[in-house]
């Protein structure tokens, strides 16, 4: 290569470099002009919506602008999911929820969408907790899943509806221990928790957050944390996981967050991604909300909020398809078998 030909190159790749770097410069700068709604397809007071309000007054300080929250609950959160999947993609309406149901819409044939059609912004990770009325006689795990055993489809067990948290949990344990139970379904977690406070259902799945005042007000007995590590709860103290009572039992981790669909300007991605690592990663709130709630605070954004949200969307999507629930094949749509 002549001179002249390697210097117009090294022209081009120069200002090919500054014009990018000028992009991502201008990209991280939006400033919304009128305020932003956050879709949560879920009642009041549910997991979903007490992470988001906390998480959207830290969103508020960052962009210096109102941040909306509007419930949208139904169809086990895919209409409010879907409205925001097909608002304008100007940048203004978020979405938020459990990151594995979002993932497994389209395998329910409920809302044609994946995970990689959004950006994800997640901020704690949420496990479930099998607990029941204190009522009922059953103080242990053990003691719960030889009744269910003995008397199968008799049980009641309330969650937030088809492929929520609460119902993919308690999939779960039916998957490993062979039970079968009587699924009540509910708009949200908070009403299928106060169901089984007010002795509507038996036992409740749903998400600790969503139980935590519950439990420490004895008005719920924890049995077991649906996972494989103890959960301090403040206030009440430590509640064991399943697996000592299910060996091998396994439940990826649930992660929660706010979600944007793919298609809106760069700016609106680029920004958040800098308050979630600038803010959102460093806030005293969203911390505090964990400690107090039995979450673990996981601010993660990106490439790194894909990859840990993978897992429950892998077992949540071959649940439904082992069951019989799915509509479509997961490995169709880029699932593979976990």
């Amino acid at each position: 290569m002549d001179h002249s030909k390697r210097n117009l190159l090294f022209t081009g790749v120069v200002a090919a470099l500054a014009l990018a770097f000028a992009s991502v410069a201008s990209a991280q700068q939006w400033k919304p002009t009128k305020p932003i709604t956050i879709i949560v397809p879920w009642s009041p007071g549910g997991s979903t919506d007490q992470v988001t309000r906390v998480t959207a007054g830290e969103i508020e300080k960052a962009l210096g602008q109102k941040v909306v929250i509007v419930n949208q609950p139904g169809a086990s959160g895919s209409i409010g999911t879907k409205n925001a999947l097909e608002a304008p993609k100007d940048g203004y309406t978020w979405t938020a929820g459990a990151a594995q149901d979002l993932g497994t819409y389209a395998v329910l044939g409920m809302l044609d969408t994946k995970i990689g059609d959004w950006a994800l912004f997640l901020n704690v990770a949420n496990v479930s907790t099998l607990s029941v009325n204190p009522n009922t006689p059953y103080k242990t795990p053990e003691e719960l899943i030889a009744a269910m055993k003995a008397k199968p489809g008799a049980i009641s067990v309330a969650t937030a509806g088809v492929n929520s948290s609460g119902h993919s949990a308690m999939e779960a344990i039916a998957k490993a221990t062979g039970v079968k139970y009587k699924h009540v379904t509910y708009d949200g977690g908070n009403p299928a928790v106060v169901s089984t406070v007010a002795g509507e259902t038996d036992v409740t799945s749903q998400l600790t957050v969503e139980q935590a005042e519950m439990i420490r007000g004895k008005k719920l007995r924890p049995l077991a944390v649906i996972g494989d590590k103890p959960v301090e709860l403040d206030g009440y103290g430590t509640i064991e996981p399943l697996t000592k009572s299910v060996p091998g039992f396994k439940a990826p981790a649930n992660y929660f967050g706010i979600f944007i669909p793919k298609g809106v300007p760069p700016e609106v991605i680029a920004t958040v991604e800098k308050i979630w690592a600038e803010q959102i990663a460093k806030s005293t709130a969203l911390k505090q909300y964990a400690t107090s709630r039995g979450a673990q605070f996981a601010p993660y954004a990106g490439a790194d909020a894909q990859k840990a949200v993978f897992p429950a969307v892998q077992a949540n999507a071959w649940a439904a398809a082992d069951t019989g629930k799915a509509k479509v094949a997961p490995d169709t749509l880029g699932i593979p078998r976990p």
